[in-house]
């Protein structure tokens, strides 16, 4: 099956020309979702994604054929309410604050969630994922000195200023910040750009007793 078919399939999940739309240009256009699925392929250990949003993660993952269970958590209760109506199997989808849902255990994913926390929460939230699972993933932009991290606080202003993203702070993290938790961990860090100008990084810990960093 090609990516526009996995694109086109998932995005006829949702209800509206819009969402559909959005869905289908999000997947060709952003490449986490095919890089979350390289590295969680063939595990059978639940996986659990903070900040779901819709769970467009989890569709896409459905559709590639991964099979393990799928939690999603999410605040926000309009976008939790068009996951559960995805249909998606062994996936639940629940309207709750990140803080608590860290605490699950499996497989721990985090797209786009650190720069809502001020800096204690995120130490936080890192510090129990690391914790707690083998494999964390992490998408976020960072705060650096190049062109792509305004042009990314620009548009997350911008969509919290529609009221697409409901978030009372924009706080993102730096390289160093999202590192520190993960003593012990092999790191896999590497640009997560695509299409789009924002300052992604993709940050993918295994524990290991190594402990080493590629980048």
């Amino acid at each position: 099956m090609s990516d526009d078919d996995v694109a086109r399939r998932v995005a006829a999940l949702y209800p509206t020309r819009f969402l559909r739309s959005y869905v289908r240009w999000k997947i060709a256009a952003d490449p986490v979702y095919q890089a979350v699925f390289e590295r969680v392929r063939g595990t059978g250990e639940r996986l659990i994604d903070l900040g779901c949003g819709m769970g467009v993660l989890a569709a896409y993952l459905r559709e590639r054929g991964f099979a393990a269970p799928i939690v999603g958590a999410d605040h926000d209760k309009l976008k939790i309410a068009i996951a559960q109506r995805c249909g998606l199997a062994d996936a639940t989808f629940m309207v709750d604050d990140v803080e608590d849902a860290i605490e699950l255990n499996g497989t721990m994913i985090m797209l786009d969630v650190l720069p809502y926390f001020d800096d204690s929460a995120q130490s936080h939230l890192l510090r129990v994922a690391a914790a707690d699972s083998d494999l964390v993933i992490i998408r976020d932009a960072v705060r650096d000195g190049s062109w792509r991290y305004p042009a990314t606080y620009a548009q997350e202003a911008f969509s919290r200023a529609v009221r697409w993203l409901k978030a009372k702070r924009l706080n993102f993290p730096t390289r160093q910040t999202i590192t520190a938790a993960f003593g012990g961990f092999d790191a896999e860090i590497i640009p997560m750009w695509g299409r789009m100008p924002f300052n992604n990084y993709l940050f993918v810990f295994r524990r290991s007793s190594a402990g080493t960093t590629s980048e």
